[in-house]
């Protein structure tokens, strides 16, 4: 199981009030809300395997000097050296370090790499996976991964994540006409205003996937423009062929990386708490009460 983690505490942040307090009156409410996510799909799901992965770099320069405008809004401030500092609520941020602490005590594994997303690392822990893979996750770019002959999921949480969307190929089929593979030509195609990727003028999500079973790809339907006998609409094929320069360079954007050199971790789901004593005073610390101890209780059985 892997979670993409800053997009599963930004929901419990949202999702748990900020009257949840520490001792001297700092909101937990993002650290406890993980805690109580985490112990839900523990419970429900009882993984192998657990890695909470993070955004070492949730702008990567490489992706920004291909697309620019990649995630430009989210910006709170530029910086030469070192990942931009992304736009995050001022009592969510300070929380951050605390929830590292936390999983690095409790012993599960948390993985970030210099100049990638957690997406990033999430896609290569997949390609390496020899079993099924359970991705956590409440950001659709990784449908993009799903497989059903190597047992790739999606957990979407709908509500908490008591409620979970069981994301397989069926259901991006039914939903976006597309299958795992599909997803990513899907998406650059149509564009991500929150992650600001402006897609082609005039092709929308249904269009797209029209396109993309008529003709099988990205790379069929630049081929398409091409050739005058291939059913596309004068203004599709105009569109089409004044997006190549953005078409070149989104997929690399858009797909995840499947090479991140990830450092050597131990990624099996913890039976008791790599430091004990760590655990016992961040969870006095920052008043983590009964989200800690149940998470603990249910890795202990």
């Amino acid at each position: 199981m892997l979670l993409d983690t800053a997009s599963l505490y930004f929901r419990a942040y949202f999702g748990v009030p900020e009257s949840v307090r520490a001792p001297d009156g700092t909101p937990v409410n993002a650290v406890r809300g993980l805690l109580d996510f985490i112990d839900r799909l523990v419970k429900d799901h009882r993984p192998d395997q657990l890695v909470a992965c993070m955004d070492a770099d949730w702008r990567p320069g490489w992706r920004v000097e291909l697309i620019p405008s990649y995630k430009a809004h989210r910006v709170a401030e530029e910086r030469a050296a070192g990942p931009d500092e992304e736009e995050v609520p001022d009592t969510l941020s300070p929380q951050v370090p605390v929830i590292e602490s936390v999983l690095d005590a409790v012993g599960i594994a948390r993985v970030g790499v210099a100049g990638y997303e957690a997406d990033d690392v999430i896609g290569t822990f997949t390609a390496r996976a020899t079993g099924p893979v359970d991705i956590v996750t409440g950001d659709r770019d990784l449908y993009q991964l799903v497989d059903d002959a190597r047992g790739v999921r999606v957990l979407y949480p709908l509500k908490g994540v008591g409620t979970l969307q069981i994301t397989d190929e069926a259901v991006l089929r039914e939903k976006y006409g597309v299958d795992g593979k599909g997803y990513a030509d899907l998406a650059l195609l149509r564009g991500d205003p929150s992650d600001g990727l402006p897609g082609v003028p005039g092709i929308g999500e249904k269009t797209a996937a029209k396109l993309l079973a008529e003709f099988g790809d990205l790379a069929g339907i630049l081929a398409a423009v091409d050739d005058r006998q291939a059913k596309l609409t004068p203004s599709q094929r105009k569109r089409l062929d004044e997006a190549r320069p953005y078409l070149a360079v989104a997929p690399k954007v858009v797909r995840v990386a499947e090479d991140v050199p990830l450092p050597d971790v131990g990624t099996a789901l913890p039976r008791g708490p790599r430091d004990p004593a760590g655990v016992e005073y961040l969870g006095e610390r920052w008043g983590l009460g009964g989200s800690l101890q149940r998470l603990l209780t249910t890795l202990s059985v």
